[in-house]
């Protein structure tokens, strides 16, 4: 049976090993591109400005595309089950709880159209 030096031994050499492994798996640093331009450009795809810059301008689209479906589309459907309600004046006070359940809806839409 083996000593617990010789085991403290075979478990300090893995752990170099490992050590070892980690420092050839690390990535070298890259220096910094020299000029403005190159700068620039390395900037944008490293942090891939373009793709962020399109995907904010697709989701203010779909919020405005969700919000068309919930007051022209959706709505009107309520307003058909309760007749006489314009469900937008509904008030509780000085809240409007009508204004609110509507972006309530509108939120809950985009959420799932997201998650799905």
């Amino acid at each position: 049976m083996p000593s617990s030096s010789e085991i403290m031994s075979k478990e300090d050499k893995m752990l170099e090993e490992l050590k070892r492994i980690r420092e050839l798996l690390e990535p070298k640093p890259t220096p910094p591109p020299k000029g403005l331009r190159k700068e620039f450009l390395d900037f944008i795809s490293k942090y891939k400005v373009l793709g962020l810059a399109v995907a904010f301008i697709l989701g203010i689209y779909l919020g405005a595309l969700v919000q068309a479906l919930v007051s022209d589309l959706i709505m009107p459907i309520i307003q058909l089950v309760m007749p006489g309600i314009q469900w937008e004046l509904i008030e509780v006070g000085p809240f409007r709880v009508g204004h609110f359940i509507g972006a309530l809806i509108t939120f809950l839409i985009v959420a799932f159209v997201i998650f799905t």
